[in-house]
């Protein structure tokens, strides 16, 4: 890179429109929308696709929902003429589907074109020719006179030729190519030829095409040029106004989105941003982000994985994991603190309500994602995300200090594993510290089995423990059967907070406790929990694995106190 880009680099100049209107406009319904994945797209791709390819594609983009779709450049592949045919020749076309197909101004081209559409309900013909002065001066040569003469013969040979098929609906698109790097006055003597020469009216409508063929500047200065073009157009009632953006400066979609604002009626693109260079713009972001605004688009992206699968197949091209709305990462987070807003999002959203989850513009249930990757455990997670995904898949509410708590442990792991842990693993862990805690070697304290008996003093109990391997039967007595099982394991324990819970219902549902405790020969506490469809066991199951916690390997010890109380 060279220190002074400015001595190499001209900045595209401001449009002069004091008075624009567009900024202070909301978008308030979709656009005309118009793939050209079988065209533009196809010919981006390192091999293009052959007929049952193109053939899939099409088929998809129908059932999406789009009614105008740009099949191919007949007049410049024989594949492409043969795949018009068999559009037609085979019905797939149906009554709701009309194809576009692309030519240059030339007349032998414009020929074949038509002859590649004859028998077809209703077709777009997309002529165009560039017009920026890179073009004019270098690649052609031609002045500015010349470049309107050239609009006016090759319209009016299309219009020659179509006539000869009156029992199609003849529809030209003219694209003034390079349109944002061209001068406004020339791009309008362009498009003023095309509507003159084709004598765009009723009953015989018009689309003037707007390109950034090339992407040249901020999209508001391509706003105000389309608005500048849709004050100053002629015919305008029976013109429908177009844009075709690239992604060169990788603001295609903000500058549909504009240019929408400005007065564009139609939208040209490809699903996922397909395209030369950069890539075209993304229709489906495009539609999905007037989804988040309350406005239907009129495309179908409820099964928005079927969509990507078949467009990654077609066109062997993947779709980056974060992309919007449809990469496989796009709804996961690993941060902590997005986990737990996540979390709390999905607690407070009513079924009915505007949609409110943080981190979530759109529910993924809407385009047929789960929830099953929102939340996902690594290294930067936090308490919210573990314990969204221990609730959902476990049936486990913790406790928030035991959110805390466990946080750190999956944390400590995921640091010295450096990889992500799934829902199944997450599980193994926590019944591993809290459900079935082991130390090392097997040392510790470990729930065998337990009786009761209940006289007026209160309860006494019998638990029956395995100490590093061998069965003890510890006796205590209490108000009830927690503090008589406290009582019976000694070691100065205290009960700090207790929650019981369902993990499943119906006849045989399980009961989960949670005990958090203390213990006078450690520092801080520590939780255990216990699962059993009796609720007092599950609860001594818990007590007993908060003591291993607490105690450890000296389980010995705490046996032998209690026996010598």
């Amino acid at each position: 890179m060279i220190s002074s880009p400015q001595t190499k680099y001209t900045p595209f100049p401001p449009i002069h429109l004091p008075d624009r209107q567009w900024p202070s406009r909301v978008l308030s319904q979709a656009p005309i929308w118009l793939s050209t994945d079988l065209r533009d797209g196809n010919q981006a791709l390192f091999e293009p696709m052959n007929g049952d390819t193109k053939l899939r594609l099409f088929k998809e983009l129908a059932r999406v929902g789009f009614r105008e779709i740009e099949v191919g450049f007949p007049a410049a592949s024989q594949t492409d003429f043969n795949f018009v045919r068999r559009l037609i020749d085979e019905d797939h076309l149906g009554a709701h589907i009309t194809p576009m197909v692309i030519t240059q101004a030339r007349e032998d081209l414009i020929e074949r074109t038509v002859t590649s559409l004859r028998g077809a309900r209703r077709a777009i013909i997309h002529l165009y020719n560039a017009t920026a002065p890179a073009w004019r001066n270098i690649v052609f040569q031609m002045s500015v006179d010349e470049v309107v003469q050239l609009v006016e013969h090759h319209v009016g040979a299309l219009k020659r030729f179509t006539q000869a098929h009156p029992e199609t609906e003849w529809i030209l698109q003219y694209s003034p190519e390079t349109f944002s790097m061209t001068e406004l006055e020339v791009s309008l003597r362009a498009c003023h030829a095309a509507i003159r020469t084709w004598d765009a009216g009723p009953g015989r409508p018009m689309i003037i095409n707007l390109p950034t063929t090339v992407e040249n500047a901020t999209p508001n200065v391509y706003a105000d040029q389309v608005e500048w073009m849709d004050r100053h157009l002629e015919r305008r009632d029976h013109v429908v106004i177009s844009v075709h953006t690239h992604n060169d400066r990788g603001t295609g979609v903000a500058a549909s989105e504009l240019a929408m604002l400005a007065g564009a009626q139609r939208v040209e693109g490809c699903m996922f941003g397909n395209g030369e260079r950069s890539g075209n713009v993304d229709l489906v972001t495009v539609a999905l982000n007037l989804y988040t605004q309350g406005i239907d688009p009129g495309l179908d992206f409820s099964d928005i994985n079927r969509v990507a699968r078949t467009v990654e197949e077609c066109t062997q091209l993947p779709i980056h994991p974060r992309h919007p709305y449809v990469g496989d990462l796009v709804f996961t987070a690993f941060s902590g603190s997005h986990q737990d807003a996540i979390k709390k999002g999905f607690a407070a959203q009513q079924e009915g309500q505007p949609w409110q989850v943080p981190y979530l513009p759109i529910d993924p249930a809407d385009i047929g994602r789960t929830y099953d990757s929102v939340i996902r455990i690594n290294s930067q997670s936090g308490k919210g995300g573990i314990a969204y995904l221990l609730e959902r898949d476990h049936g486990v509410v913790m406790p928030r200090r035991m959110q805390i708590e466990f946080s750190a442990i999956v944390q400590k792991l995921t640091d010295a594993s450096e990889a992500e842990m799934n829902s199944g693993q997450l599980w193994e862990l926590f019944q591993l510290t809290y459900l079935s805690p082991v130390s090392e070697g097997g040392a510790g304290l470990r729930y065998v089995s337990h009786q009761l008996t209940r006289d007026s003093m209160g309860e006494e109990i019998a638990l029956c423990v395995q100490i590093d391997g061998l069965n003890h039967t510890l006796r205590g007595s209490g108000t009830g059967p927690i503090e008589a099982a406290v009582n019976a394991l000694g070691m100065g324990l205290q009960v700090v907070s207790y929650e019981e819970r369902a993990v499943e219902s119906g006849a045989h549902a399980q009961a989960m406790a949670i005990i958090e405790m203390t213990a006078n020969a450690t520092v801080g506490a520590r939780f255990g929990a216990g699962i059993d469809s009796n609720i007092v066991t599950a609860s001594l199951k818990a007590l007993v694995n908060a003591a291993h916690r607490l105690c450890g390997a000296n389980g010995q010890q705490m046996g032998q106190a209690s026996d010598a109380a």
